[in-house]
């Protein structure tokens, strides 16, 4: 195996599965709101709610949920498509810069 050697590199090592495990969590959130009567607080679903809660809160206070509809999720999975495909797409930055 093949260690980078630039810090980019690795910058790009790093935040590629990272940017896709959120993205992942963000659509396993957006399932759960089908269930409401899925608990938050107990396993498993504490592993989808706790790590995305932080950044959905946010989100929130500008768009509430509107009809028992929250859009968050959403809005959550957009950002960090476009964030992985500026930073670490076929023609991203830390791929340019690399």
């Amino acid at each position: 195996m093949v260690f980078p050697s630039s810090p980019l590199a690795w910058a790009s090592l790093v935040l590629g599965p990272l940017l896709g495990l959120y993205t992942v969590l963000f659509i396993a959130r957006i399932v759960l709101t089908w269930y409401p009567e899925a608990n938050g607080q107990k396993l498993p679903f504490s592993l989808v709610v706790m790590p995305t809660e932080f950044l959905l809160i946010p989100v929130r206070k500008v768009i509430p949920p509107m009809g028992g509809v929250d859009i968050s999720p959403i809005i959550w999975v957009g950002i960090i498509t476009l964030l992985r495909e500026v930073l670490i797409g076929q023609q991203g930055l830390l791929r340019m810069l690399a």
